[in-house]
């Protein structure tokens, strides 16, 4: 593996921030056309055959620039998939961030990996299990990953500061949230790492934790959840660990704490009990800690052009006929493509165009829905 070239790493960012191109859209788009700058001039055309009626946003290369100026200067860098230091667990998902932003020691993120997510209004007996699971976990060799959120996540980050801790946030990596974790945040940035994937400046939605849940559990080799309610942005966490083929760990609680109902349904549901943090590490000392290579073979520097476009315009008929069968509820492409029974090199296309058109949006496990 070698670092992308400054050209590459432009173009690569100028298309990830590009409007509706998101992580799995962006490999399909360097599959297609071979590389990011080839992506980015085909865009508006693919985008207007989807059915825009708008130009889409394309960001100027100057955006692209005071980006990459602005982590520089507040002691950051970029690191783009298939680089040296890019987290190799991570490059196993298939929605992994193309560029993340790092502050503080990047070499972290390649060393086997514990996330640890809970309720931001834990209980002190929760922040307390938090800490003593992350200590122990981190002195036996893994490093914590977490949110920085309040509650849990901030307990597994101090006790775990000297042996390893990396912090994912939602936002900007410049951005500190919740505030009243400036510390804690100026901390991590010294002795661990801080990771982003959003832009610098970019303040933290609740549509971006999620996205941040997602890095968290493809950084680790599997995620402690301590304390969560039943509808809780931790069992989001837990979901997407599993459907990474991530361990999942869970301490049990009263049935009489509603912190308690999300882990014990986990637990119930088939994750691993953990009443002590040797139940964790005992686990993962099991696992096979060597990342495989990237699940597709590729490179995604080279680009390749595995895609090759079709000789004419796809037929609006096909268009309609893939919407008619779209609906809000996720659908499995190859399920789509056995329903319109056309060439498939055609429905990619068609597909490729309505999500640059915003009309459709593209989910793990090569699925795809309406918006």
């Amino acid at each position: 593996m070698s670092p992308l070239a400054d050209r590459e790493k432009l173009a690569w960012l100028r298309l990830i921030r590009t409007e509706n191109v998101g992580p799995i859209t962006f490999y399909k788009l360097i599959d297609r056309f071979g590389s990011a700058e080839r992506a980015i001039e085909a865009l508006p055309e693919l985008a207007k055959r989807g059915g825009r009626g708008d130009a889409l946003k394309v960001v100027p290369r100057a955006e692209a620039e005071k980006e990459i100026d602005a982590v520089k200067k507040i002691g950051a860098q970029l690191i783009a998939r298939g680089e040296p230091d890019y987290p190799k667990w991570l490059a196993q998902v298939e929605d992994a961030p193309p560029i993340i932003t790092v502050i503080g020691h990047a070499g972290l993120l390649n060393k086997p990996s514990l996330g640890v997510v809970g309720a931001r209004n834990a209980s002190l007996t929760g922040c307390r299990i938090a800490e003593d699971f992350s200590g122990k976990t981190g002195e036996a060799g893994y490093v914590i990953v977490s949110g920085l959120a309040r509650g849990i996540d901030s307990a597994a980050h101090k006790a775990t500061l000297k042996t390893g801790t990396v912090a994912v946030v939602a936002g900007g990596i410049d951005v500190i949230y919740p505030p009243e974790n400036e510390g804690l945040y100026r901390k991590i940035c010294e002795q661990g790492a801080v990771v982003a994937e959003s832009p610098v400046g970019t303040e933290p939605l609740a549509r971006h934790f999620p996205r941040r849940n997602r890095i968290i559990s493809g950084l680790s080799l599997g995620v402690l959840v301590v304390e969560a309610a039943a509808r809780s942005g931790s069992l989001i966490t837990a979901r997407m660990a599993a459907e990474q083929n991530r361990e999942v760990f869970a301490v049990p609680g009263s049935p009489l704490d509603p912190r308690a109902e999300g882990t014990n349904s986990l637990i119930r549901d088939g994750a691993h009990m953990a009443t002590r943090a040797e139940d964790i590490i005992q686990v993962l000392k099991g696992l096979r800690i060597e990342p495989l290579k990237e699940p597709s073979g590729r490179d995604w520097k080279a680009g390749g052009g595995l895609l090759p476009p079709p000789e004419t315009p796809a037929n609006q008929s096909l268009r309609n006929r893939i919407l008619e069968n779209l609906s809000p509820v996720p659908v499995e492409m190859d399920e789509l493509v056995r329903s319109l029974d056309a060439p498939i090199p055609e429905v990619l296309t068609i597909i490729l165009e309505l999500e640059l058109a915003g009309r459709i949006e593209r989910q793990p496990g090569n699925r795809v829905n309406l918006i």
